[in-house]
């Protein structure tokens, strides 16, 4: 029997990780297993308030638990970010087609992420772990604001020390002890070393640097239809029937949300 896409599945709260000042990572075990493929959404309830659209930022292999990873920015957010293991909330979905991992083989696969938006690349990285002859290497490039509110840290040593995979951070503007890069997401972008030919890109981050890492992707030479943008915008029912997501003839929640920018350059106001 189909499952019915309005009705949520409840999930248990079992864990919660703290990432960042305002980020956390919500470990939930749902009453039944939950398939996803990486880049998918699911909309998390709140009993009594409400739900809202998060990727999940784990395994699309592990079906029986599922990480979401949310930033606290609204009244939603605000509430899960006061809540303590135990607690019963529900998962709707999944929705949207995910990311192309089909064209991904002997490919390289950029990564860019800002902020809270390397949540739902992470996934994508866990798929490549899981299965990797999906692609050739990995490259990943992630900024955010300043060093506190870099994102998933017990983990970048793995992703930089894992062969044929490269982890470069950033921040926006120096900060005492920081030895890293400094400078926004885009400027890791100058003299990369990669066959563009041959390479993907796929980028998760805040609408204002999507704009800004889609521009610079071209002007370093990669062709529209190489170039994935996580495009996590208005998405309510996710099934195209409230149309608040629409760009263009498209639907977010049915067609993305990682859009191909070859499908949307020529929308107005695509990117904002």
């Amino acid at each position: 029997m189909k499952k019915n896409a309005f009705v949520a599945v409840p999930a248990v709260l079992t864990e919660i990780i703290v990432e960042t000042p305002t980020i956390k990572t919500f470990v939930l075990k749902p009453a039944e297993p939950i398939p996803f493929r990486a880049g998918q959404f699911v909309q998390l309830e709140v009993p009594g308030l409400g739900e809202a659209p998060f990727t999940p930022s784990s395994s699309p292999f592990e079906t029986d638990r599922m990480e979401i990873t949310i930033l606290k920015t609204g009244l939603v957010t605000n509430k899960l970010h006061e809540l303590e293991p135990g607690v019963t909330l529900g998962i709707r979905g999944p929705f949207g087609k995910g990311y192309p991992i089909k064209k991904l083989a002997d490919q390289t696969v950029l990564v860019i992420g800002g902020g809270v938006g390397l949540a739902p690349l992470r996934s994508l990285l866990y798929h490549i772990e899981g299965e990797p002859d999906c692609c050739g290497s990995v490259s990943i490039k992630y900024g955010s604001r300043n060093p506190d509110e870099l994102c998933f840290r017990r983990m970048h040593e793995g992703w930089s020390g894992r062969q044929g995979w490269d982890f470069t951070p950033t921040i926006d503007r120096f900060a005492p002890g920081w030895e890293g890069h400094v400078g926004l997401v885009t400027t890791l972008l100058d003299d990369l070393d990669l066959d563009l030919e041959n390479t993907y890109a796929v980028s998760c981050g805040p609408e204002v640097m999507l704009r800004f890492v889609t521009w610079k992707l071209l002007d370093v030479g990669f062709e529209p239809d190489r170039i994935y943008l996580s495009m996590n915008r208005n998405m309510s029912c996710g099934m195209g029937i409230c149309g608040r997501c629409n760009v263009g003839p498209y639907y977010l929640c049915k067609d993305g949300p990682d859009m191909c920018y070859a499908d949307i350059k020529d929308i107005p106001y695509a990117l904002g």
